[in-house]
């Protein structure tokens, strides 16, 4: 199933941690601190295991957000890239 990993980190370190733990799980970086991507439920669990793990008592939110087909196909985006992306396109 499709599923978004938001969070709000406040250290540097630990929130590298989680960004990488979300990359080696397949999801993509959509945001500075969301990812997207498929994971089975096992793999939702396993994942927010290591975080749980890896955040332990400091402060920190992450949530998983699983997203069904449907609302998928429903949901709207705007994105205007960077000139800097467009350049590189060229």
């Amino acid at each position: 199933m499709r599923c978004l990993v938001i969070y709000d980190i406040p250290n540097d370190r630990l929130r590298t941690k989680i960004a990488d733990i979300c990359l080696d799980y397949g999801l993509d970086r959509i945001q500075f601190s969301s990812f997207l991507g498929n994971l089975s439920r096992n793999h939702q669990e396993e994942l927010m295991l290591k975080i749980e793990q890896r955040l332990d008592d400091n402060p920190g939110n992450v949530q998983l957000i699983p997203i069904c087909a449907k609302d998928w196909a429903e949901r709207m985006r705007y994105e205007v890239e960077a000139e800097e992306d467009l350049e590189a396109e060229t």
